[in-house]
């Protein structure tokens, strides 16, 4: 165990420092969307980073973040947030987590979000639902439950996201997400990386360093996510039941996206 926790450590302390990245910013602000049940504090490694390239980072307050009255009254006073931080127009991006995800999609999709935003990106969402939202009795857990009405009136508008940029990331060894596989996303770019649970997708170096190189304008791009990984990529029509998460030690592209509408 305490072997486990200094390996966590010297994680987290190299996840904070921040690698060299050139370029500038391709967005000048960004919004951070937490998950259920928390505060924001889990973005605090990724604003920190972030914040050294010259992106504004505003980190928004789901209420109530457990869902209670429905995920569409959270996005929409998401909208109100963002408007009041950053006014009407000025273009950014969406960085979400978990239920953060679907509360983001409802917001780009069906609140006018999308005209604004440059690039959005989804860290562990259950876009095609998870199980675990059986555990919980609020409305919005029951939103995020499969097959459920809101998840297919979200697929039913995701063409107003237009042609941006989406990132999916994930990890098959998540233990929230049931299954893994419902954050595989076809709108989106979709990317594996092996992080061991849940939570750590927002303090994982590989993955904050591949979003850093996203959103500046020089930065290289998939296949290469920092120096000394590879990634495998591969072209796929399975759907996310089929899906099967990788098992190398190395991060994996599905790209699954949809011609550009």
């Amino acid at each position: 165990m305490t072997r486990l926790f200094a390996c966590l450590a010297t994680g987290w302390l190299a996840a904070c420092a921040a690698p060299h990245i050139a370029g500038t910013p391709r967005v000048r602000q960004a919004v951070l969307v937490h998950g259920f049940a928390e505060t924001g504090s889990s973005f605090d490694m990724m604003k920190m980073r972030l914040e050294k390239l010259g992106i504004e980072c505003y980190v928004a307050r789901l209420k109530p973040s457990d869902g209670r009255g429905g995920l569409a009254p959270i996005a929409e006073r998401l909208k109100q947030d963002i408007d009041k931080k950053f006014g009407l127009d000025a273009p950014l991006a969406v960085i979400s987590f978990s239920m953060g995800g679907i509360v983001a999609r409802y917001y780009l999709q069906n609140l006018h979000g999308a005209k604004r935003c440059d690039t959005f990106i989804t860290i562990a969402s259950p876009h095609h639902g998870t199980r675990t939202a059986w555990l919980y009795p609020t409305l919005g857990a029951a939103q995020m439950r499969p097959g459920s009405a809101f998840l297919a009136d979200l697929d039913k508008s995701e063409y107003r996201l237009g042609s941006m940029p989406v990132i999916s990331y994930r990890t098959p060894m998540d233990l929230v997400i049931r299954p893994p596989t419902s954050s595989i996303w076809q709108r989106a770019e979709n990317l594996e990386f092996p992080v061991i649970l849940h939570p750590l997708m927002l303090s994982s170096n590989a993955v904050l360093s591949d979003i850093e190189r996203r959103l500046m304008r020089s930065a290289a791009l998939p296949p290469h996510y920092e120096a000394g990984v590879a990634s495998t990529s591969t072209f796929t029509g399975t759907t996310p039941r089929e899906a099967k998460p990788s098992r190398s030690a190395t991060p994996t592209v599905t790209s699954m996206m949809r011609p550009r509408m």
